[in-house]
């Protein structure tokens, strides 16, 4: 891990940008943390839309985490912002906005080519992130994963033995193998949910909560649609990382 550059936010928060190889990514830190007393370690997930444009809500989370005590992390997706192209994956891209704008149903073979090579690749780049992170002497575990893609959280869930709990936007198509893998999870959960969600299928969603192994596990069901998360929500995750990671 290199660090590229680095800037106090006002609140006092550390922000530093990495590469990982050529895996560009973040890393916040509360303005208490030091060698002496690390800060648990929070993973943020979000959609293949490209860091730049993701970096608002990014640094939002963050920020309210740093507030918590919680150092976050996170990494551009494969295929994503300044990465290499990925054709396969622009090209699952493009069917998938084809059948929307049609009002056709989405195939699972759709599903399957836009989201499985993704998780099979990011996850990984997860793990190796992770591995850096907690090198660093300020940040210590538990660790957790907070956002989406829910089916990368879902696979890191089950391969990860560091990660103790995950908070899971319920707002992606998920392929129906995951499923399978729900059943593997068995970290707490805390999984939100909009109810009116545009591009997401509610009851594939509820399917997948209800596959989830975990002895603990709660959902959070708001009205809205996909960008109309209440910003109480973001309290009830943070309590829910208060109390399994601290």
């Amino acid at each position: 891990m290199q660090f590229t550059s680095e800037q106090r936010l006002d609140d006092g928060v550390l922000e530093r940008a990495f590469t990982l190889g050529d895996i560009p990514g973040f890393l916040w830190t509360p303005a208490s943390t030091s060698a002496s007393a690390p800060a648990p370690l929070i993973l943020l997930g979000h959609p293949p839309l490209g860091l730049g444009r993701m970096y608002p809500r990014l640094v939002a989370r963050a920020r309210h985490s740093a507030a918590e005590g919680f150092a976050t992390a996170t990494i551009e997706l494969p295929g994503s912002g300044d990465r290499p192209r990925w054709p396969a994956l622009e090209q699952a891209r493009a069917d998938l906005r084809r059948a929307m704008e049609a009002g056709a149903p989405v195939s699972d073979e759709i599903i399957d080519a836009l989201i499985l090579p993704l998780v099979d690749k990011a996850v990984p780049e997860w793990q190796a992130a992770l591995d850096a992170l907690l090198s660093q002497p300020e940040i210590d575990g538990p660790v957790g994963y907070s956002g989406g893609v829910i089916s990368i959280g879902v696979r890191l869930a089950v391969v990860e033995p560091r990660l103790s709990a995950a908070a899971l936007f319920a707002g992606s198509f998920v392929p129906r193998t995951m499923f399978e893998e729900a059943r593997q999870v068995t970290v707490p959960l805390h999984v939100l949910l909009q109810w009116d969600d545009e591009g997401n299928d509610r009851q594939a969603a509820l399917d997948l909560f209800d596959a989830f192994g975990s002895k603990e596990k709660s959902l959070h069901a708001h009205l809205g649609g996909h960008t109309g998360v209440p910003q109480f929500a973001g309290e009830g995750a943070a309590q829910f990382f208060t109390r399994h990671l601290k």
